[in-house]
């Protein structure tokens, strides 16, 4: 029952506050954790060996923390939930991206560059709005359906590991010059710790519309992607707004030339956005309710 009780006050904790801006945060802890290894490790020889170091150690530090508020500390199990969760925050996000490029191509350029990887000086409205949306779809699986999913899998601990993992990969995992090799493990990590996340996430956004005819483009088209598992819930939210996304980005000033998922290359309307926001939430509600039918059992 404690972790029941910590999976719906800090879901809705999520649902009304998002993250507070003011409040710290654990995730800024990890990230400074990261950098403060990437700085001093990140060069010289041996550099894989050191960047898995990093990452195995980082994660198993988490870990292990997470064990202890599980054990000692179960009253605070509802922070680690809510903090491990950025369902709200996310969607608050790309709102705020669709509505900027309405006001101005450049204030959309600056907006949806909060939220994404990719160097965006140079997108195109439809692309602005295509990177938030894309974000959105991949997120949904980063930021809510994986933390549930290794909550109920490896409770409190598990879930706090696993943003760690994420952290790291979103940090570090790039195939640039810089984290080939330092960020190798841990991007490889991250891909484990997601295949099942992300595949889940894609069923659940289209039991959210009801369609299960759309996993058939689903498979077919999850598959083009750089990322193993990121492509799985873009495809879903593709064929259910029956849009495109991929194509070539650059990141880090080096261009990726990412295949195309979908064919129908649309305009992108608010509408569009206001409608993945339904499936998003759609989708978050259904999995939460898996969490708690594992909690209950």
């Amino acid at each position: 029952m404690t972790n029941l009780i910590a999976l719906f006050t800090g879901w809705v904790l999520d649902l009304i506050l998002g993250d507070p801006a003011r409040w710290p945060h654990p995730i800024v802890w990890f990230g400074k954790a990261i950098a403060f290894f990437e700085h001093r490790l990140n060069g010289g020889n041996h550099r894989r060996l050191k960047g898995a170091l990093t990452a195995v150690g980082l994660i198993a530090a988490t870990f292990a923390i997470g064990l202890l508020i599980d054990v000692y500390l179960s009253f605070l199990n509802f922070l680690v939930v809510f903090y491990c969760l950025a369902g709200t925050t996310l969607i608050r996000e790309v709102r705020q991206v669709f509505l900027a490029v309405d006001r101005s191509l450049d204030e959309g350029r600056q907006q949806v560059a909060r939220i994404v990887g990719r160097d965006t000086s140079e997108l195109s409205a439809q692309e602005v709005r295509t990177a938030a949306l894309e974000t959105l779809a991949e997120n949904l699986s980063d930021g809510v359906i994986a933390p549930l999913f290794w909550l109920a899998l490896l409770g409190v601990p598990g879930m706090l590991a696993y943003k760690m993992v994420n952290t790291l990969d979103s940090m570090i995992g790039y195939r640039t010059e810089r984290y080939r090799e330092f960020g190798c493990w841990a991007a490889h990590i991250d891909d484990v710790a997601n295949f099942i996340p992300a595949r889940l996430t894609a069923v659940l956004m289209v039991m959210a519309v009801g369609k299960p005819q759309l996993l058939k483009f689903v498979w077919r088209n999850g598959r083009n992607h750089a990322s193993p598992n990121s492509g799985y819930p873009e495809a879903a939210l593709a064929s259910i707004l029956d849009c495109r996304f991929g194509g070539p980005h650059y990141y880090f000033g080096e261009l990726f030339d990412k295949p195309f998922i979908g064919e129908n290359d649309r305009q992108l309307t608010t509408d569009d956005m206001k409608k993945a926001v339904r499936v998003n939430r759609t989708a978050e509600v259904l999995m939460v309710a898996l969490t708690a039918l594992r909690f209950l059992r």
